[in-house]
């Protein structure tokens, strides 16, 4: 037997837009937080960039929008200081992926997201207050 699926209101669905938009808000502000440490251990890998990946509502899909956090899989940095206790044999220093520039254009559009997202539940807050006025 089918299961039988109820939309999601749009209250739902904005709370949904939120928590998706601040979880790309953390893993970012983790992200710049850590964009010049280096590995605990000579020659050890350092913080890697994480990434907020959404999941699409559907069918195949989980009911309600999700998001999940991956690393991303691109190279590290690689300087020459040998002094660093960090530094391998070579004595290069592995940074992490991170561009400081791209996780801040990246933090201004998830910031603005959430204020549109915030924005548009004022508005449904209205109209529903509206609603309910003129059915008294």
């Amino acid at each position: 037997m089918a299961k039988l699926e109820m939309p999601l209101s749009g209250s739902d669905i904005l709370a949904a837009g939120r928590r998706l938009q601040q979880a790309r808000i953390r893993a970012i502000s983790e992200n710049i937080a850590n964009a010049n440490s280096t590995a605990s251990v000579r020659g050890g890998d350092p913080y890697r960039r994480k990434i907020a990946v959404f999941e699409p509502v559907g069918s195949d899909g989980p009911e309600k929008p999700v998001a999940r956090i991956v690393r991303d899989a691109t190279d590290f940095r690689v300087q020459y200081d040998p002094n660093n206790l960090a530094a391998d044999a070579r004595g290069n220093v592995k940074l992490p992926n991170v561009n400081v520039a791209t996780e801040s254009a990246d933090l201004q559009v998830a910031i603005r997201s959430y204020q549109t997202n915030l924005s548009a539940m004022a508005s449904l807050d209205s109209v529903q207050k509206a609603t309910a006025d003129l059915l008294r």
